[in-house]
């Protein structure tokens, strides 16, 4: 007997390309970053806002930079 296969459900990207081309990924550019934090103070995977490896790696070090000079708050 062969085991039907369920299709895998892939996760859905509700946020398009955040990043535009002539934004830059800054600590200072808090409109930019306050969209890739969750409301528990998370910062959201790369999966689901849809971001390239290398933005993703620029976003999360300008979150962590925010969050060391105090411009956004660490949230446990």
């Amino acid at each position: 007997m062969k085991k039907s296969k369920q299709p895998s459900k892939k996760p859905t990207r509700f946020l398009r390309t955040l990043v535009g081309s002539g934004e830059k990924i800054n600590y200072r550019n808090m409109s930019l970053i306050s969209r890739f934090i969750s409301e528990r103070g998370r910062i959201i995977s790369r999966r689901i806002n849809g971001l390239t490896f290398k933005q993703q790696q620029l976003i999360t070090f300008a979150i962590k930079q925010a969050r060391f000079l105090c411009l956004l708050p660490f949230f446990t």
